[in-house]
């Protein structure tokens, strides 16, 4: 009996892919495409943001809502004018931030560092970077410089999966109840896992 619920429904039980540390790296397999760009939205994270979804993604999450992007070469090539435009959209005092989505930021890292450290340059602190990542906080800690260099410059992380048997229309800010919403500074100064302090639920 088990045999045939479990051929009647191939996909429940399905699971991400699940990376050694540093198995997959951005040299290896970003294109640097970017699969949108959104300004001026209000769903990406906390108050108005710019959000720059990314192209290409290996952990193939079953229930993914936005699998077209996980194809590294979808989209159009991350450039330029794009980036000064992200700059100015940034610059208006309404807009709290930059978002980094996917696709998997942290296997777009090429894009994601440049873009990063020109906001900082420009704005300091004073906009918030906030990212989605596939990886967990603890995945990201024993990965690759890259990745680690980009952990540095976000504000927020929300980590992990997208898990379909976990999944929770209720929770803010994430798909499944895996998922945790992390300050990046406050959780790299405790040496451990630090919750936003102003999450809802």
């Amino acid at each position: 009996m088990p045999e045939i619920i479990k051929a009647h429904h191939p996909h429940r039980h399905r699971l991400p892919n699940n990376p050694k540390p540093k198995e997959w790296l951005a040299a290896d397999h970003s294109m640097q495409y970017v699969a949108d760009y959104k300004p001026f939205n209000f769903v990406d994270g906390e108050g108005v943001r710019c959000s720059i979804y990314v192209s290409g993604c290996l952990f193939n999450c079953p229930g993914c809502y936005n699998k077209a992007a996980q194809n590294f070469h979808y989209g159009q090539p991350y450039t330029q004018d794009l980036e000064d435009q992200i700059i100015e959209d940034l610059s208006h005092d309404y807009v709290q931030g930059l978002t980094l989505l996917g696709g998997e930021p942290f296997l777009n890292t090429q894009v994601c560092l440049k873009l990063c450290k020109r906001v900082r340059k420009e704005f300091g602190h004073k906009k918030d970077i906030w990212s989605w990542s596939g990886y967990t906080w603890e995945e990201l800690l024993k990965d690759s410089d890259d990745k680690k260099e980009l952990l540095s410059l976000i504000d927020i992380l929300v980590d992990g999966r997208f898990l379909q048997d976990k999944k929770d229309l209720t929770l803010q800010f994430r798909g499944s109840s895996n998922q945790r919403v992390i300050d990046v500074p406050k959780s790299l100064k405790a040496g451990k896992v630090v919750i936003w302090d102003k999450l809802m639920h």
